[in-house]
């Protein structure tokens, strides 16, 4: 039986992962990527490739990069001729023309446990309501977002110790798993598909910057997971009053605590050496220890270096 001729729609690492397994399948012919186009990174805005574009291109895979799903597109794609479409992590929504195009549809992968979760952020969501299970979701796609009948899924634990860097690789890495196992009970009728409970639908949202702001009336516990969920982008920052001065503070790197203090919400103190913030509107506060941070403009810093810069007087 000849390969089964697929064209892989995704742009970042999540789908990055699943893509190099799917290469590695000799059952799988990937005859094109689609992936975002080159975007500006950084502060001096270098043109920088998807992680999926670079992977594309080691293998000599064809690479497209519509800035619209136009008419022009939808063509080249006819012209192609896939058996099936996979999606992951691509970032826009795709039109039933496209998703109908192959014989075998389009396959979806999505990392969490569906319907819960529908929509752009659903491993950071996951981690920032504190769940201790999430999973994956492969399912045929429909118009709607998230919303097409199930093939398989699997459940997965999320670690306390898990940010989201951690927890999207293992994602992947299960994802693709699972995918090449679905994919030939999909084709050869193994599997029925399963509608979704859309009654029990939940939904999350674009990440923005100002998601990363910090409430330190908060618990520990959720600015914690507030840290884990945005490790990548946009990490958690927090405007804060030292010495009657205004200081913007992001968070680099943090520790959860058991201990409690009566030290002020939101201030910075020290204690054996160590600096911490309490959190939490309670008698007793839950405190973070802080361990890097990077005062606006400046670069990261050790808590030592930060105490001996900004919070010992001269």
């Amino acid at each position: 039986m000849s390969p089964l001729r697929i064209i892989f729609f995704g742009t970042p690492e999540f789908a990055e992962i699943i893509l190099e397994k799917l290469i590695q399948d000799k059952n799988l012919e990937i005859l094109a990527v689609v992936c975002a186009p080159d975007k500006p990174v950084g502060r001096k805005q270098i043109l920088t490739s998807p992680l999926v574009k670079i992977l594309a291109k080691k293998n000599n895979i064809p690479v497209l990069q519509p800035e619209k799903l136009d008419n022009q597109f939808i063509n080249k794609l006819k012209k192609i001729n896939p058996d099936l479409n996979i999606i992951a992590a691509y970032g826009k929504i795709l039109p039933l023309e496209i998703l109908e195009i192959p014989k075998y549809k389009s396959i979806n992968i999505h990392p969490s446990l569906l319907p819960k979760y529908r929509g752009a952020s659903p491993i950071q969501t996951a981690i920032l309501n504190g769940d201790s299970e999430t999973g994956v979701s492969i399912m045929l796609m429909d118009e709607k977002m998230d919303h097409g009948s199930i093939l398989s899924k699997i459940q997965f634990p999320i670690s306390n110790t898990y940010n989201y860097k951690i927890l999207s690789e293992k994602l992947a890495n299960a994802s693709a798993e699972l995918l090449i196992k679905t994919i030939p009970e999909y084709i050869f009728g193994k599997i029925k598909p399963v509608e979704q409970d859309h009654n029990q639908a939940t939904f999350c949202k674009i990440i923005k910057k100002s998601d990363g702001e910090i409430n330190w009336r908060k618990s520990a516990q959720e600015i914690y997971n507030q840290y884990r969920a945005f490790a990548k982008w946009p990490g958690i920052y927090s405007e804060l009053i030292i010495y009657n001065k205004k200081l913007i503070v992001k968070f680099i790197e943090i520790n959860l605590t058991d201990k409690k203090s009566n030290n002020p919400v939101g201030e910075f103190f020290i204690e054996n050496k160590k600096l911490y913030i309490n959190c939490g509107d309670n008698p007793q506060y839950s405190r973070l220890e802080i361990k890097k941070l990077q005062p606006q403009g400046k670069k990261i810093m050790t808590a030592d270096a930060f105490i001996n810069g900004y919070l010992t007087l001269k």
